[in-house]
């Protein structure tokens, strides 16, 4: 059982930066791929980056490659997505999601986070 917090969200100027963090309890966080999605009104949740258990390889949505940066600290049972030159397409609700495997398809993950608001201004 794994159970995840996020935060960091808030309203940003386009161009700006903002930094997400994830929160995990249970004494096998470093067994899980920790990965965010997010979702806009009206659209479906979608991947954004994923982090295999090591730490090692990190995967990115093209929309948000070169702009956003996924990392994890397993000692301190903590994901963290640093979001730089956000774009008002940023806008949605992000959420940090673990499990064994490895996927972009957010079906395939079992432990979601309550989500935390993401909104550029244009």
């Amino acid at each position: 059982q794994v159970q995840l917090v996020e935060s960091g969200g808030g309203l940003v100027q386009a161009g700006g930066s903002l930094r997400l963090s994830c929160a995990a309890s249970g004494r096998t966080f470093s067994t899980f791929v920790m990965g965010w999605f997010r979702q806009a009104p009206g659209k479906e949740r979608e991947f954004v980056a994923r982090v295999t258990s090591s730490g090692l390889r990190t995967y990115y949505a093209d929309s948000v490659k070169g702009r956003f940066t996924i990392t994890r600290d397993n000692a301190k049972n903590t994901v963290v997505l640093q979001m730089n030159s956000l774009k008002p397409e940023d806008t949605a609700v992000y959420y940090c999601a673990a499990d064994l495997g490895s996927s972009q398809y957010a079906a395939n993950y079992r432990y979601w986070g309550q989500g935390t608001q993401v909104t550029v201004a244009s």
